[in-house]
């Protein structure tokens, strides 16, 4: 454009004729192109640049008008004649304004048809309207031109005449014809080029699902697809241009400082702002590529909120307890070592109590576990109104919670259990019914009892069985003389099944005496163990041990088939016939083949089933639609079945003529207190006349003295065993004894 422009002005020059010869400064020639090349190119950028406001647009054409003007006048200026020029100055002023409106409306024509491709009359206006600036100012410009004779030389510089410019001027017009030919034809097949690329990146970004952003070194987006309005809001033409802040408001503005820690990281989690404020989470993964214009990078993002609230669900999952949304083990731990390390560094008391429900079986088993599970959330509202803030309370399953106390003591630890119990004392309305629990509690202190956060919930656990032991419904806090009892109970716990292997166990027998005859009517088989490294062991220590470990299975097996393989023996050697009372636990009794162990026992000794009795515990009545079945195939087998310590448990009076019962068996609690206790008297008294009144043979265990002796007869019991007629013996020894007996 800038060489179009002196083009035409000195081909006009060549078409104005004067009286006197004309040369031309050669200097001022070539300098008169650079006003109109410089002015025009400058005033190109800036109609070329993405954004553009209209001040700059009437920058680009006062920038034109300049060039024009000064290109012309400096052409003028080059003229050598022996004449002195003088300008009509409104002429001269009309010449500028006209080449100022030409460009003016030629700009904004331009800037108007700048994003329209191929053919537009708007293109072709603006080239008219810089055609008629051009020429309507050259022309005014002549027309402002008053030349007069000098009347003195006046010296002139090296100059060309007007048929050598001519050349020049032809030349250079076919130049600039040639170069704008090839220029369009190379700039036409590189926008092909590149209006194909466009095509097909603007093909994939639109196709992505994820939003795809671009924006420039600055962070200005420049490109913006239907994934990203989508996420957003914004449609492509509220976005493009503004700054990538509109939609990250918390990132930096130079999305470089962002491509170090994606190519790192491998994709960056942002906060994301929609159009209508709201914010959501997003991954971002960014590439950059550099240009001749500068950086370029391109955003793609992805809506994770989805993601976000699957992995918050997991984590629930993992770190809290389902019904009560109370952290679970896990997250107990996690804040128990985190607290421990606190607590060593600003050596901080801190305490672990562990809370197990009393009875909730029993509740279960009553309500329905829909219930159950209603009373473990109202429990878990009561103890969390009884700490504070900063503690942490937890569910570790079933009926089972724990509390960490930070910053506390001895005496803070035992007013928050004192709190606990009281809060729990109350009952909990469950379907218009009162409830009633109670819990163990048992606690330990750091850094007291151990620094070690395993160590302090196993002993705060060794604390909560030492108050279940002791009568449940109380608080104590850890002793290491606990340490020593636990022990104690898991060496028993984990050699029984050795002991069993190295027949370390054997079975004693006390015999049982009908009270009018006094003679052996039958024994009760009572398991004995001797260990090889800490002596014998009492029953009453180790079978609680084997019932919480489920060898009872194992122990009460071998009682059984001890017996009756002892009690066949016994027959094969004459003794007159008797049977043998076993002891049966609830937890064998469970069994669904007991039937089978039991007709398999007999079986292999060879023992007839009216030879063998049965004592069952009161616990057995709690399930007792299964009890009663069970019970009458055990009768039906021709088996005696007798109730054990009768009187201790909870069992209704209306069961009794329900089982298949031969046998009551009182206590031995109540027969040893029956001469200083009156109620205990009175209790033996009358389940001995009820036994008699539902026709039931009963038995007193226990008896030691002559006195508890003559109470009984006198009361018409019918059996009886204990230490005054006989300790339990080995089974040669009862042998002995009964042929002694027999004798009498």
């Amino acid at each position: 454009m800038g060489l179009g422009i002196w083009s035409m002005h000195f081909i006009g020059m060549l078409a104005f004729h004067l009286s006197m010869e004309v040369t031309y400064n050669t200097a001022l020639v070539v300098i008169s192109i650079f006003p109109a090349l410089f002015a025009s190119g400058l005033a190109f950028s800036i109609i070329s640049r993405p954004v553009v406001q209209k001040f700059e647009v009437i920058a680009g054409a006062v920038l034109i008008a300049t060039g024009i003007v000064a290109m012309h006048y400096t052409g003028m200026a080059a003229m050598q004649t022996q004449a002195i020029v003088y300008y009509d100055a409104v002429l001269w002023l009309l010449s500028v304004v006209v080449a100022l409106v030409a460009a003016l409306l030629a700009m904004f024509l331009l800037h108007y048809s700048r994003d329209r491709h191929g053919f537009s009359w708007s293109k072709i206006a603006s080239a008219a309207l810089i055609t008629i600036g051009v020429s309507g100012m050259h022309y005014i410009g002549m027309s402002a031109a008053r030349f007069e004779a000098a009347t003195h030389h006046v010296t002139t510089a090296p100059s060309m005449n007007s048929s050598y410019l001519a050349y020049n001027v032809g030349i250079g017009m076919a130049l600039i014809l040639m170069i704008a030919v090839l220029s369009i034809r190379s700039d036409n097949k590189v926008k092909s080029l590149l209006d194909e690329y466009n095509r097909q990146f603007q093909s994939i970004i639109e196709s992505a699902i994820d939003g795809i952003v671009v924006t420039d070194a600055k962070g200005t987006i420049i490109q913006w697809n239907g994934g990203a309005q989508s996420l957003f809001g914004y449609n492509k033409k509220e976005i493009v241009y503004e700054d990538v802040r509109l939609i990250f408001p918390e990132a930096r503005q130079d999305p470089s400082q962002y491509v170090e820690a994606s190519i790192t990281q491998k994709t960056l989690e942002l906060i994301g702002s929609k159009k209508d404020g709201s914010q959501f989470p997003v991954e971002l993964s960014i590439g950059s590529w550099e240009t001749a214009k500068g950086n370029y990078y391109s955003l793609i993002i992805r809506d994770i909120t989805d993601r976000r609230t699957n992995e918050e669900k997991i984590s629930n999952l993992v770190y809290l307890d389902s019904l009560t949304s109370l952290p679970n083990r896990r997250l107990f731990n996690d804040r128990l070592r985190s607290t421990i390390n606190q607590a060593l560094e600003s050596k901080m008391v801190l305490s672990v109590l562990y809370l197990d429900l009393d009875h909730f079986k029993m509740v279960n088993d009553t309500y329905g576990h829909q219930l159950g599970d209603q009373l473990l959330v109202k429990v878990a509202d009561r103890i969390k109104s009884c700490i504070h803030k900063n503690d942490t309370l937890a569910r570790i399953g079933g009926d089972e919670f724990i509390l960490l106390l930070s910053n506390t003591d001895d005496e803070k630890t035992q007013t928050t259990a004192q709190k606990i119990l009281e809060m729990l004392s109350n009952p909990f309305q469950l379907n218009n019914e009162a409830v009633f629990i109670t819990p163990s509690i048992g606690a330990s202190l750091f850094p007291a009892d151990s620094t070690d956060a395993e160590t302090l919930v196993k002993n705060a656990d060794l604390a909560m069985y030492r108050v279940k032991e002791e009568g449940k419904n109380n608080f104590q806090f850890f002793t290491s003389e606990m340490n020593e009892l636990i022990a104690r109970k898991s060496k028993i716990a984990m050699s029984i099944r050795k002991g069993l292997e190295l027949n370390e166990f054997s079975v004693h027998y006390q015999p049982q005496f009908d009270l009018e005859t006094e003679k052996i009517i039958g024994v009760e088989a009572l398991v004995r163990w001797h260990h090889a490294k800490l002596g014998t062991i009492s029953p009453a220590e180790f079978i609680p041990i084997a019932e919480e470990s489920g060898m009872i299975l194992r122990i009460g097996e071998f009682v059984l088939r001890t017996a009756c393989q002892q009690t066949k023996d016994w027959q094969d050697a004459g003794v007159e016939p008797f049977r043998v009372a076993v002891n049966i636990s609830a937890k064998q009794f469970s069994q669904g083949n007991i039937a089978e162990v039991i007709t398999l026992a007999l079986d292999d000794a060879g023992l007839a089933p009216e030879f063998l009795e049965l004592e069952l515990t009161e616990s057995i009545i709690q399930g007792a639609t299964s009890a009663i079945s069970k019970m009458q195939q055990l009768k039906a087998m021709g088996i005696h079945l007798s109730i054990d310590d009768f009187g201790t448990g909870y069992s209704s009076l209306s069961y009794l003529k329900l089982f298949p019962i031969d046998t009551l068996k009182i206590d031995q609690h109540f027969t040893r207190n029956i001469l200083i206790d009156s109620k205990d008297a009175a209790l033996v008294d009358t389940i001995i006349q009820m036994a008699r009144n539902l026709g039931l043979n009963v038995i007193a265990e226990g008896v030691e003295t002559l006195e508890q002796l003559t109470f009984l007869k006198a009361r018409q019991c019918n059996q009886a065993q204990g230490y005054y007629f006989q300790k339990p013996l080995l089974p040669e020894k009862i042998e002995e004894l009964y042929l002694k007996v027999k004798t009498r």
